[in-house]
């Protein structure tokens, strides 16, 4: 009679093992013929599964995937494309992300897929293949997939290919945890080092010149706004007179524009707060209450954090396009990019040198700062949560004003030291 290792069985011919696992008996068919050299085989295998299930190293379905126990004791393993992947991962998370963020990643996945394949199979894909579809995107340079590499246009910066395969990363975690693919590719993928570029604020002249640059009353009543506000763009446009305290001359910011004609609350819980305006912020809305505080109000709809769940703003729109149109199919409110087409033109004419029109926020930091604002004074005023970011971002200019840190320690160091408790003595 053929002598079996232990755990080994003859089962029609074939061999199969037989081990405890999760407290229970269970089998496998090996597929093997009923040999002698078999057997042993047969054996060695049995014995290194058991030893896995002790250590708490098993995987029923990266041991014997094609088995109906791989279902019952762990998560299958199911073959899909790249494409089939990244729709199944997006359904998921649209519940967490905003419509506009949605839209970004829907952009950013598909410009991977683009250079990775979109007919790919997730399980094949390799740290190799990625790497590769990073330098691709980096240089602009296809592989070579002939004698010569094809350009296939300008490379991305860093910050934008990072913010790609950032969100590539979390679509493989997502496949590696549901068995989609038996290891995640990149698992120890780390974004490529960049250097943070520094705020470009105006100078006094240069804003100066931009403001008589300007074509019409109202845009001169917005740059004016924007830069000695900090306020992001699509707050300003968004901005209604119901938000704004004449009497205490405060704004309260509750909405933004993300993307066209899409009004949802401030990116972050700070960016719902109530900022002081100061003297040339509150010169330029006198100025714009002549030409729309009288203006018509509309019902907005407004899309908040949690999914399909809206509430509606009356808005009677502080900056509207339709004061200065010419004809009559013009918004009632400017959407996002407008301010940036503006903004060209005007330093363009100014003469002054190109930036983007994001730079009226960091504007306002650095002369905040520079002119010696408490920065948590500046990071509310902003919508952060925090001095932080002021400090890592704008930390050059708040050394502007250590002269008159100095008068300040020299007048009243000594008279302003707070009282503290002192212990009796004997």
């Amino acid at each position: 009679m053929a002598k079996y290792p232990t755990g080994v069985e003859n089962h029609g011919g074939f061999l199969r093992i037989w081990f405890i696992y999760k407290g229970k008996r269970v089998r496998e068919s090996l597929g093997l013929p009923d040999t002698p050299k078999n057997r042993k085989a047969a054996g060695e295998l049995r014995a290194s599964v058991c030893y896995q299930v002790k250590t708490g190293n098993f995987s029923y379905p990266d041991q014997f995937p094609d088995s109906p126990n791989a279902g019952k004791y762990g998560v299958q393993r199911r073959l899909v494309t790249l494409a089939e992947l990244a729709n199944k991962w997006l359904s998921v998370k649209e519940m967490d992300l905003t419509a506009n963020a949605l839209r970004h990643y829907r952009s950013y996945i598909g410009s991977c897929l683009d250079v990775i394949g979109h007919e790919k199979m997730a399980d094949s894909v390799t740290q190799e293949d990625i790497l590769i579809a990073r330098k691709e995107m980096l240089t602009g340079i296809q592989r070579p997939r002939g004698r010569n590499p094809a350009p296939t246009g300008r490379g991305r910066t860093v910050p934008t290919v990072n913010s790609y395969f950032a969100c590539l990363k979390g679509m493989f975690s997502f496949a590696a945890a549901n068995g989609y693919v038996q290891r995640n590719p990149m698992e120890t993928f780390a974004p490529l080092k960049k250097s943070r570029p520094d705020p470009d604020p105006l100078t006094r002249d240069e804003y100066a010149r931009v403001i008589a640059a300007s074509p019409t009353e109202q845009m001169t009543n917005l740059i004016i706004f924007a830069v000695n506000t900090g306020m992001r763009h699509g707050e300003i446009i968004s901005l209604a007179w119901e938000d704004i305290d004449t009497v205490d001359w405060t704004v309260k910011i509750v909405r933004g524009q993300s993307m066209t004609n899409y009004f949802n609350p401030p990116k972050t819980d700070s960016g719902i707060r109530t900022i002081q305006l100061t003297a040339p912020a509150i010169e330029a809305l006198k100025s714009q209450m002549t030409l729309t505080r009288m203006g018509q109000q509309h019902e907005v709809t407004i899309h908040l954090r949690q999914k399909e769940t809206t509430r509606t703003d009356l808005c009677t729109f502080v900056f509207s396009p339709r004061i200065t149109t010419r004809n009559g199919g013009t918004a009632d409110w400017y959407t996002s990019g407008t301010i940036n087409a503006a903004w060209r033109t005007m330093l363009r004419k100014a003469g002054v040198r190109m930036r983007k029109s994001y730079e009226t926020r960091h504007t306002f930091a650095c002369w905040a700062l520079a002119a010696g604002a408490n920065p948590n004074f500046v990071a509310h005023q902003m919508g952060h949560s925090s001095a932080q970011m002021l400090y890592n971002v704008y930390g050059k200019w708040m050394t502007e004003n250590n002269h008159d840190q100095v008068a300040i320690l020299n007048a009243d160091f000594s008279q302003n030291a707070p009282p503290m408790p002192h212990k009796k003595t004997a």
